[in-house]
């Protein structure tokens, strides 16, 4: 068993291969607060930029429409903010320059399949050959829908959110995990 388990490892986690695990990127949404929890999203695989900056507060903001796949009607908000995206109508990488060209710092992308509470997709880039210097995420569905869910019961037009955060920090216990999502 354990030769069969040392196996796999060299065969699917090898980097030399230019496979890897799944990598993982936490945000803390700080207001409102009926969704003040970390929340794990995962950084497209082969686009966009990387975090290298913290952010203690910084605007995360629903694009409208949600796809994000063309002209969005509250670019403006957008500017030097991070906007949430809904997965489908274009790819990954599309909506990650629709984005970018609205002032946006990251897109965080959630699954339009709002049920989903565990599988993450690997965003890949598109055939186009485009290129996008901001960070993409993917969010799982049934995380996306409950940040939206909030601010528009709130009447809010934005989350306030930490991100990233070091989760290796916060002792276990301590950790504000939201409710629906197996960790």
């Amino acid at each position: 068993m354990l030769l069969w388990l040392w196996l796999w490892l060299c065969v699917c986690c090898c980097p030399a291969r230019g496979l890897r695990i799944h990598e993982y990127l936490y945000f803390q949404v700080l207001s409102p607060g009926d969704i003040r929890y970390i929340f794990t999203a995962t950084p497209a695989k082969d686009f966009g930029g990387v975090f290298n900056t913290r952010y203690d507060q910084i605007h995360l903001v629903p694009a409208d429409p949600p796809e994000a796949c063309g002209e969005l009607n509250n670019g403006v908000f957008i500017q030097d903010q991070i906007a949430l995206v809904e997965r489908g109508g274009c790819s990954f990488l599309s909506k990650t320059r629709v984005i970018q060209e609205h002032g946006g710092r990251a897109v965080i992308i959630a699954d339009n399949a709002y049920d989903n509470d565990s599988f993450y997709i690997e965003m890949i880039q598109d055939s186009s050959r485009r290129t996008a210097d901001i960070p993409a995420l993917f969010l799982l569905g049934r995380d996306g829908y409950m940040i939206r869910r909030s601010l528009e019961q709130h009447g809010l037009p934005w989350a306030v959110i930490s991100i990233p955060v070091n989760v290796t920090s916060i002792p276990t216990y301590e950790m504000m995990q939201p409710p629906w999502t197996f960790w």
